[in-house]
């Protein structure tokens, strides 16, 4: 078994392991938790009752939290012409075509989130196993891929996160940072459940949302009672 701090044990000692904690409860809870040095980043993880193994059962999409994630997101552009004109005025780190693909080649992949042009996804593809295994590959159905560059820096730099299961019908995504208010972190997991559910796969059957915890970095998860998303369900 892994050793932990003492920060970590402090932490844990505050939470009840034999009982499921409301949102509020949980995010309280959180708060009173010894902080690291640094602002910790809030994740909400879910166990799905779905089988990943079954394309008709994936679960992906992207969510605009109301508050944003409190992260500075890097974001790269793969475009030409007027979209790359539109992307590095609208704040991308970092915009480019068969300069930026080489880049990605040589082992730059020091940003959050890529942003390409429909006609330039034919090139990105010769990159998708670096950034597909890094969840960075621009997605349609994420709105990654896109002629209107400039909107999608918005949204991404505004707070849209994407999400998608993993192989153990496991999704994690980050709601926002330890300083955050209490208000301001529930609505953002709220937001998150709402999509999450709103994507349930048509053949999908029985409970959904199996369990549901949060964290924050460095810290013990609080499990949360998944009843408290019935109205989203």
């Amino acid at each position: 078994m892994a050793k932990r701090s003492k920060r970590y044990n402090q932490a844990a000692e505050l939470v009840d392991v034999t009982k499921t904690y409301s949102l509020v409860e949980a995010v309280t809870l959180l708060k009173k938790f010894p902080a690291p040095k640094f602002d910790s980043t809030v994740t909400l993880s879910f166990a799905l009752g779905v089988d990943p193994r079954k394309s008709d059962q994936m679960v992906r999409g992207s969510v605009s939290l109301p508050h944003g994630t409190g992260k500075k997101v890097r974001v790269v552009v793969f475009a030409t012409g007027d979209a790359a004109k539109a992307a590095e005025a609208a704040g991308a780190d970092k915009v480019g075509m068969d300069d930026l693909i080489k880049e990605v080649q040589d082992g730059f992949t020091d940003f959050d989130i890529a942003i390409a042009t429909p006609d330039a996804m034919a090139s990105v593809r010769k990159i998708a196993r670096v950034l597909g295994p890094r969840g960075l590959m621009p997605n349609p159905k994420t709105g990654t891929v896109t002629n209107d560059t400039a909107k999608a820096i918005d949204a991404v730099k505004a707070g849209r996160i994407d999400y998608k299961i993993d192989k153990n019908a496991n999704v994690s995504a980050a709601i926002g940072k330890a300083s955050f208010d209490d208000a301001k972190l529930v609505e953002n997991a709220q937001a998150l459940v709402d999509s999450l559910v709103k994507g349930k796969p048509a053949s999908a059957k029985g409970n959904f949302i199996k369990a549901v915890t949060v964290t924050s970095s460095m810290n013990p998860g609080v499990k949360l009672d998944s009843s408290v998303f019935a109205p989203a369900v």
